[in-house]
């Protein structure tokens, strides 16, 4: 699929999957890609269209990461463990609050003399918010050897990628949309074409080695 420039993969990718599996069933399928398709969207229907699970990497959107106890409670900066403050739910997603374990306290006064714990206000002391994991996007675990062995699986895209630049398709000499286009779609057959090459002749060579390919084609 061709798309201008300011279009988002992530926005076309599940356009792609429903085209695919109109005529190339991809029900129990795994969709890899990298964090650019960190998207709510495609981990949910991925699993409720076709029964599939998403290997993304985590897209942290310069989110912070806190230091936290095992039993989850985040560390504020004076050192101390923090409480739950109650929950709450905004854009679709619910968070823990946590709060200072002094913000009570009429004669304790904060270690490290955070400027929140000096306010005037009843309730004194900072504040942290933790996204409670309730979504697919936020239930993988992402430290575990299967989604680490089968993310190493999309280098098979890095190289197809290569390939396909060395097509001469990153800087197009034509100028409409039409024509770089079909110019698109020539260089994806001829590089699929290599592919199925090297597997219906069963030459031994892997379709890998582009070069040897060439050579007995």
């Amino acid at each position: 699929m061709t798309t201008t420039a300011e279009v988002h993969d992530a926005t076309v990718a599940l356009d792609i999957l429903a085209a695919t599996h109109s005529f190339q069933p991809i029900t129990d399928c795994s969709f890899l890609a990298d964090k650019g398709y960190d998207v709510k969207n495609i981990y949910n229907q991925v699993k409720d269209l076709y029964n599939g699970e998403c290997i993304i990497p985590l897209n942290k959107r310069n989110s912070k990461n806190p230091k936290l106890l095992p039993q989850g409670n985040p560390i504020c900066e004076a050192g101390l463990a923090m409480w739950k403050d109650g929950k709450f739910s905004d854009c679709g997603r619910t968070r823990q609050k946590f709060c200072c374990p002094l913000k009570s306290s009429k004669d304790t006064v904060c270690p490290c003399h955070h400027k929140n714990f000096y306010n005037g206000k009843k309730h004194r002391g900072c504040t942290k918010y933790l996204t409670i994991p309730d979504d697919l996007r936020l239930s993988i675990d992402r430290d575990s050897k299967y989604f680490e062995s089968n993310y190493s699986l999309r280098t098979e895209c890095e190289r197809y990628n290569s390939r396909f630049k060395n097509t001469g398709q990153e800087r197009m000499w034509v100028r409409n949309k039409a024509s770089v286009t079909n110019l698109n779609t020539l260089a994806h057959i001829s590089l699929l074409a290599v592919a199925v090459a090297a597997i219906t002749r069963h030459s031994g060579q892997s379709y890998r080695k582009l070069k040897t390919i060439k050579r007995i084609a």
